[in-house]
């Protein structure tokens, strides 16, 4: 497959992030608490990179960007701080090379991924492509819902790791200090790019009691203080276009709509956030 057309406006959400997954990942996947949608990753991986180029996500999950990465035919490897997490990516690569025999070489390896340039082998330092991630939203988090017999709604699977005390583990932190070390890892990914290679981040705003936090605009200023420098910025839209009502039918998470209504209830003008900010920065030229 060749690279496709760059568009700002990416078409990701004709289908729900589950029916993108089935059959594709294993059960346990569903249990992270902020997956990325595969087609944002596919759509990144098919726009800025050729076959046989490498892929890296240094925060990687289930392991998403690797297994979009190999069944396009780039090798991939990632990085995962926590070890579960690490064994479900491991778990989702192993399907995938299953469904495509001659997949190139591929890789997930437990670590921080401020560590970057120590944790990669040491001849993919400085011939990464394209570094594809989703960055941790600190202790904000999608997770599932269950309602119980009482009717209370209960919260499932919104925790990265069982060490809440752990602040290695970025998503522990409160929103300043996960800034910082997201700088950090920004600035190891700016030492192992080749030297056209790209830093894709896929990132959304939300909103906290009725604000709205621009944490796109803060992974921009982030990435800009690790030396990097935007050179585009897309919407994946994460909705389904109805060709019969013509209308987008969202993607969206319970408590994105819950907290929208009761917004609205409360007299507060609301809308949904159905659509990622697509980021993508590059070295910095003097």
């Amino acid at each position: 497959m060749t690279r496709q057309p760059i568009t700002t406006v990416w078409t990701c959400g004709q289908l729900s992030p589950r029916t993108q997954r089935l059959h594709r990942y294993t059960r346990s996947s569903i249990e992270h608490p902020a997956k990325m949608f595969p087609h944002i990753a596919r759509h990144a991986i098919a726009a800025y990179t050729s076959p046989g180029d490498l892929v890296v996500d240094p925060m990687c999950g289930i392991g998403t960007t690797l297994v979009e990465a190999i069944e396009l035919g780039r090798p991939a490897i990632g990085i995962e701080y926590e070890p579960a997490w690490t064994g479900t990516a491991a778990a989702n690569l192993y399907l995938a090379r299953q469904r495509v025999p001659d997949a190139p070489a591929s890789d997930v390896i437990t670590g921080d991924a401020r560590q970057l340039p120590v944790l990669l082998p040491q001849d993919a330092v400085g011939r990464v492509k394209l570094i594809l991630t989703s960055p941790p939203y600190g202790q904000l988090t999608h997770g599932r819902v269950r309602q119980n017999a009482q009717g209370r709604i209960l919260k499932l699977s919104n925790r990265y790791g069982p060490h809440r005390n752990d602040r290695s583990q970025l998503a522990h932190r409160g929103l300043p200090a996960l800034i910082d070390g997201l700088t950090e890892v920004f600035t190891a990914c700016g030492q192992v790019l080749a030297p056209d290679g790209l830093l894709v981040l896929a990132v959304r705003p939300w909103v906290e009691q009725g604000r709205l936090v621009d944490f796109p605009s803060m992974m921009v200023d982030a990435a800009t203080t690790a030396g990097l420098a935007i050179t585009q910025r897309c919407a994946a839209i994460l909705a389904r276009w109805n060709h019969h009502t013509q209308t987008l039918e969202p993607h969206h998470t319970f408590f994105a709509l819950h907290n929208t209504r009761q917004a609205r209830a409360n007299g507060r003008p609301a809308h949904l956030i159905v659509h990622e900010d697509i980021l993508v920065f590059g070295r910095r030229t003097v």
